[in-house]
C-alpha cells in the first residue's frame, strides 16, 4: 500500500466488520444496535481510508453523505455507494443511546448487507491497494 495510515483506516475497518458479523451469528438475542453502528463505522472508516490515500485528510464527522461526497469528488464512482450512506449515517450516533432508534433484524441484516456491498466496490475497482505482504492483514471476510 503506498499509504501507511490508509491501510491503518482499512485495518480498523475490517475489525468493525468482523465484530459486527460475529455478534450476528453469535449472540442472542442479537444486539441489533451495535451490529448497525459497526457496520457505519467500517463504511465510515472505508471512506476516510480512501481519502487519505488520496492525500486528503478526512474530517471528524460520522457523517456517511458528506464523506461520500468528498469521495465523490476524488472519483465520481463513489456515486454508487450514496444511498448506502445516506442509510447507515443513522447509525452512528443514535444507537449508542437508549431510547433514540427503533432498530428491527431487518435494518441489521440490511445493514450487514451494504458493508459487503460497499466491500466490494473497493475491491472490484482496486480502491483497495495491498502488497502481498499486507494482503491478510486487510483482506475482508465474506
Amino acid at each position: 500500500m503506498k499509504n501507511p495510515e490508509a491501510l491503518d483506516w482499512y485495518r480498523f475497518a475490517k475489525m468493525d466488520l468482523q465484530s459486527a458479523k460475529t455478534l450476528d451469528k453469535y449472540s442472542r438475542p442479537k444486539p441489533l444496535e451495535i451490529i448497525c453502528y459497526l457496520s457505519e463505522q467500517c463504511v465510515e472508516k472505508m471512506l476516510k481510508g480512501f481519502l487519505v490515500a488520496n492525500s486528503q485528510n478526512p474530517p471528524r464527522t460520522h457523517d456517511l453523505p458528506m464523506l461520500c461526497d468528498l469521495c465523490i469528488e476524488k472519483d465520481e464512482r463513489f456515486c454508487e455507494l450514496s444511498d448506502i450512506c445516506e442509510f447507515l449515517t443513522l447509525y452512528g450516533i443514535q444507537p449508542r443511546y437508549p431510547n433514540e432508534l427503533e432498530i428491527v433484524d431487518e435494518d441489521a441484516n440490511k445493514a450487514l448487507r451494504y458493508i459487503q456491498t460497499v466491500i466490494d466496490f473497493f475491491e472490484r475497482r482496486g480502491l483497495i491497494e495491498i502488497q502481498e505482504q499486507e494482503a491478510d492483514q486487510v483482506k475482508f471476510p465474506s
